[in-house]
């Protein structure tokens, strides 16, 4: 039998904290969301639960109206965005939430700006990990479009040009 001293039990106390802590970190990540003027217009925090990824967004600065609201693929905000690349979509799927085929993985509900320009909203993407795809070498960003997305048109949902992008990290 192994006798435990105070030490040990403090040693095995502080590494059970550190591993918690780092686990806690390694299933969160964040985006801070600017506009292509440069300017903040918010942040999205990323949580992975059993159940997918929650994301929380609290924006401001918008234009009011419907917007698309999507993962892409490519961890770089150069306005006008194009530079976050396509959908976030590992497994080669079909866009939009009333396909058939598949919906990308960074396909999300549209969001929807009141007239104030600021919105507080909570997303369950349940096919979104934060997990090494996301974090590969090029990365990937949240980005928001002018119009929202048609949940259809292949690849991206005829959502228009990108006004919103920030770039997703640990």
């Amino acid at each position: 039998m192994m006798k435990l001293t105070g030490a040990s039990i403090l040693l095995a106390a502080a590494a059970l904290v550190a591993a918690s802590q780092t686990a806690s970190a390694a299933e969160q990540a964040s985006a801070a969301m600017m506009n292509a003027n440069g300017e903040s217009v918010g942040a999205v925090t990323l949580s992975e639960t059993p159940h997918g990824t929650l994301l929380h967004a609290t924006l401001k600065n918008l234009p009011a109206g419907a917007h698309a609201f999507h993962v892409h693929a490519v961890g770089v905000c150069e306005p006008p965005f194009k530079s976050a690349g396509g959908h976030f979509n590992p497994a080669g799927t079909k866009h939009g939430i009333t396909s058939a085929e598949g919906m990308h993985v960074g396909d999300m509900p549209n969001i929807h700006v009141p007239d104030s320009g600021a919105l507080e909203i909570e997303v369950l993407n349940t096919q979104l990990r934060l997990d090494d795809a996301l974090f590969d070498e090029d990365g990937a960003a949240i980005v928001i479009h002018e119009g929202p997305d048609d949940y259809a048109s292949d690849p991206a949902g005829a959502a228009g040009p990108r006004i919103a992008c920030g770039v997703i990290g640990k």
